[in-house]
Protein backbone atom coordinates (compact mmCIF):
# COMPACT_ATOMS: atom_id res chain seq x y z
CA UNK A 1 0.00 0.00 0.00
CA UNK A 2 2.74 2.23 -0.03
CA UNK A 3 2.64 3.51 -3.44
CA UNK A 4 -1.05 5.05 -2.93
CA UNK A 5 -2.63 6.86 -0.10
CA UNK A 6 -5.24 4.84 1.24
CA UNK A 7 -8.90 6.15 2.28
CA UNK A 8 -9.77 7.02 5.58
CA UNK A 9 -13.23 5.54 6.20
CA UNK A 10 -15.30 5.71 9.08
CA UNK A 11 -17.09 2.63 9.53
CA UNK A 12 -20.00 2.33 12.53
CA UNK A 13 -20.86 -1.45 13.26
CA UNK A 14 -24.55 0.31 14.83
CA UNK A 15 -26.78 -2.01 17.33
CA UNK A 16 -30.41 -1.84 18.03
CA UNK A 17 -32.14 -2.36 21.06
CA UNK A 18 -32.66 -5.98 20.70
CA UNK A 19 -28.34 -6.52 19.40
CA UNK A 20 -28.99 -6.89 15.60
CA UNK A 21 -26.31 -4.97 13.74
CA UNK A 22 -27.08 -2.75 10.68
CA UNK A 23 -26.20 -3.42 6.83
CA UNK A 24 -26.57 -1.12 4.25
CA UNK A 25 -25.77 -2.75 0.48
CA UNK A 26 -23.69 -0.50 -2.12
CA UNK A 27 -24.87 0.87 -4.69
CA UNK A 28 -24.52 -1.23 -8.09
CA UNK A 29 -22.34 1.56 -9.86
CA UNK A 30 -19.93 1.57 -6.81
CA UNK A 31 -16.49 0.59 -6.06
CA UNK A 32 -17.85 -3.20 -4.70
CA UNK A 33 -20.87 -2.58 -5.77
CA UNK A 34 -23.50 -4.66 -4.93
CA UNK A 35 -21.87 -6.40 -1.70
CA UNK A 36 -23.26 -5.60 2.08
CA UNK A 37 -21.44 -3.20 4.22
CA UNK A 38 -21.28 -1.47 7.82
CA UNK A 39 -22.03 1.82 7.25
CA UNK A 40 -19.96 4.64 7.42
CA UNK A 41 -17.80 6.93 4.88
CA UNK A 42 -15.09 9.07 4.31
CA UNK A 43 -12.68 11.15 6.78
CA UNK A 44 -12.73 14.51 5.31
CA UNK A 45 -9.27 16.45 5.52
CA UNK A 46 -8.62 17.76 9.10
CA UNK A 47 -12.24 16.14 10.66
CA UNK A 48 -11.62 13.88 13.47
CA UNK A 49 -12.75 10.19 13.55
CA UNK A 50 -15.67 10.76 15.94
CA UNK A 51 -17.06 14.05 13.71
CA UNK A 52 -16.76 11.84 10.70
CA UNK A 53 -18.64 8.57 12.05
CA UNK A 54 -21.50 11.43 13.28
CA UNK A 55 -21.87 13.41 10.01
CA UNK A 56 -21.86 10.54 7.85
CA UNK A 57 -24.41 8.25 9.63
CA UNK A 58 -26.25 11.29 9.92
CA UNK A 59 -26.10 11.87 5.90
CA UNK A 60 -27.05 8.19 5.10
CA UNK A 61 -29.11 6.97 8.31
CA UNK A 62 -31.15 9.84 9.70
CA UNK A 63 -30.05 8.83 13.11
CA UNK A 64 -27.59 10.59 15.82
CA UNK A 65 -25.12 8.02 17.80
CA UNK A 66 -24.63 7.73 21.51
CA UNK A 67 -21.72 5.62 23.10
CA UNK A 68 -19.21 4.30 20.67
CA UNK A 69 -16.01 1.95 21.25
CA UNK A 70 -13.47 1.40 18.94
CA UNK A 71 -13.69 -1.88 17.67
CA UNK A 72 -10.44 -2.45 15.23
CA UNK A 73 -8.48 -1.12 12.23
CA UNK A 74 -8.21 -2.44 9.06
CA UNK A 75 -6.06 -1.17 5.80
CA UNK A 76 -6.54 -3.40 2.59
CA UNK A 77 -5.41 -3.42 -0.75
CA UNK A 78 -7.96 -3.50 -3.61
CA UNK A 79 -5.47 -3.50 -6.20
CA UNK A 80 -7.49 0.00 -7.65
CA UNK A 81 -8.05 1.47 -4.15
CA UNK A 82 -6.36 1.20 -0.95
CA UNK A 83 -8.70 1.72 2.07
CA UNK A 84 -8.13 1.79 5.99
CA UNK A 85 -11.04 1.56 7.85
CA UNK A 86 -11.47 3.25 11.48
CA UNK A 87 -14.52 0.43 12.90
CA UNK A 88 -15.94 1.61 15.82
CA UNK A 89 -19.28 0.05 17.79
CA UNK A 90 -22.23 1.91 18.09
CA UNK A 91 -24.16 0.82 21.01
CA UNK A 92 -26.93 3.33 20.62
CA UNK A 93 -28.32 6.34 18.48
CA UNK A 94 -31.55 8.28 18.16
CA UNK A 95 -33.80 8.39 15.23
CA UNK A 96 -35.18 5.63 12.72
CA UNK A 97 -32.36 4.24 10.55
CA UNK A 98 -33.33 4.77 6.87
CA UNK A 99 -31.49 4.51 3.08
CA UNK A 100 -31.45 8.32 2.68
CA UNK A 101 -28.89 7.76 -0.41
CA UNK A 102 -31.26 4.86 -1.72
CA UNK A 103 -29.35 2.13 0.06
CA UNK A 104 -31.31 -0.80 0.90
CA UNK A 105 -30.89 -1.58 4.53
CA UNK A 106 -31.11 -4.62 6.99
CA UNK A 107 -31.08 -5.45 10.46
CA UNK A 108 -29.14 -8.58 11.11
CA UNK A 109 -28.88 -10.96 13.94
CA UNK A 110 -24.80 -11.30 14.69
CA UNK A 111 -25.01 -15.02 13.81
CA UNK A 112 -26.82 -14.54 10.19
CA UNK A 113 -23.83 -11.92 9.15
CA UNK A 114 -22.13 -15.27 7.82
CA UNK A 115 -25.43 -15.40 5.31
CA UNK A 116 -24.21 -11.64 3.85
CA UNK A 117 -21.59 -11.17 0.80
CA UNK A 118 -19.28 -7.94 2.22
CA UNK A 119 -16.23 -6.74 0.47
CA UNK A 120 -13.08 -8.22 1.75
CA UNK A 121 -12.29 -5.34 3.89
CA UNK A 122 -15.03 -6.04 5.61
CA UNK A 123 -14.30 -9.37 6.60
CA UNK A 124 -12.49 -9.07 9.63
CA UNK A 125 -15.06 -6.89 11.17
CA UNK A 126 -17.10 -9.63 10.75
CA UNK A 127 -14.76 -12.03 12.41
CA UNK A 128 -14.52 -9.58 15.32
CA UNK A 129 -17.99 -9.24 15.66
CA UNK A 130 -18.94 -12.36 15.56
CA UNK A 131 -16.20 -12.93 18.72
CA UNK A 132 -17.82 -10.32 20.28
CA UNK A 133 -21.40 -11.51 20.53
CA UNK A 134 -20.37 -15.40 21.47
CA UNK A 135 -19.38 -14.27 25.34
Amino acid sequence: MADKLAVHVAVGVILDQDRNILLARRAPQSHQGGLWEFPGGKVEAGESLELALRRELREELGITIGRTSALLEITHDYGDKAVLLDVHMVWDFTGEAQGLEGQPLAWVAAEELTRYQFPAANVPIVDAVMKLFKG
